[in-house]
């Protein structure tokens, strides 16, 4: 089932399940059953409705406008160069051993946009890049979960794209400034429950440019399972119902082409998973 958080016809920022074309909204502007799609996370609404969503008020898919999966989380967590096929190209691979934790930077809830909405490329870089990645959505709180218990975090998945400027995130050895300008972090189009998708391993991501396929890998590739990564992401901060852990991206990034495949304003990018649609963006330059 898909869930959404979208803007209706008159402005008001809601929520919902989109079947056959059509949006059934559940938030502020139809049913009302929670304000935003986190709090029906957090009221155990999420994956358990059934088929009374039918009743709501609802409209054509196309007349809504996208939001950010979930709008506001508390806590974006977002995992670096956690394929295997992204650690070969960057070259970590060749030298490590073996990683004992996955490296890890935060991105703010404010930078991002939903599924449709442009992906805003600073003036001032030419270094813009896609990182097509799977997101998690917590269910529940959890604080030292061992990777046994892990799942039963996982409220549900969506696509997401970490578009990245480049020169700012490589400045220094910390990322964040590279991945925290407006409208950089896509989220969307659904967040569909954990137990539509079954065994997640076996879904595949695929991130277009113009169509064109850069990056393609089996969500089994991860360097860090998605259990490894609860477990160690909950050794440090308490997780909460709503929060997103971003799990890495594929080999095939623009930076690491030859020549390089960044992006230009105009291009469009889609970053498809099995289960979850398409997550479609085109580049614009901010102004």
């Amino acid at each position: 089932m898909n869930y959404a958080s979208f803007t209706a016809a008159d402005g008001t920022e809601t929520w919902g399940i989109i079947e056959d074309g059509r949006a059934y909204d559940l938030g502020p502007s139809g049913s009302n059953l929670a304000p935003t799609l986190r709090a029906a996370i957090e009221q155990g609404l999420f994956g358990g409705l059934g088929d009374k969503f039918r009743a709501a008020p609802a409209r054509d898919e196309e007349d809504i406008t996208f939001l950010p999966a979930i709008t506001n989380p508390g806590k974006i967590i977002c995992i670096g160069v956690n394929y295997r096929s992204h650690q070969n190209e960057t070259g970590k691979a060749a030298h490590q051993k073996e990683q004992k934790a996955p490296t890890i930077f935060t991105r703010f809830a404010d930078s991002q946009m939903g599924h449709l909405q442009a992906a805003q490329m600073p003036a001032t870089t030419n270094e813009f890049d896609y990182e097509g990645e799977m997101a998690l959505v917590v269910g529940k709180e959890g604080f030292h979960v061992s990777e046994e218990d892990a799942m039963d975090l996982v409220a549900g998945y969506a696509a997401y794209n970490d578009f990245s400027v480049r020169d700012w995130q490589l400045a220094t050895t910390q990322w964040t400034p590279g991945k925290n300008f407006p409208g950089t972090g896509g989220f969307g189009p659904y967040l569909v429950p954990a137990p539509d998708l079954g065994d997640v391993k076996e879904l595949t991501l695929e991130t277009r440019v113009n169509g064109e396929i850069r990056q393609k890998a089996s969500v089994a590739d991860l360097y860090f399972s998605i259990p490894q990564l609860i477990s160690y992401v909950t050794g440090f901060t308490k997780l909460s119902p709503g929060d997103v852990i971003v799990t890495g991206t594929p080999g095939g990034v623009g930076r690491f082409m030859t020549p390089p495949g960044l992006l230009s304003a105009g291009d469009v990018v889609e970053v498809e998973v099995t289960g979850l649609g398409v997550l479609r963006n085109t580049v614009e330059l901010a102004s």
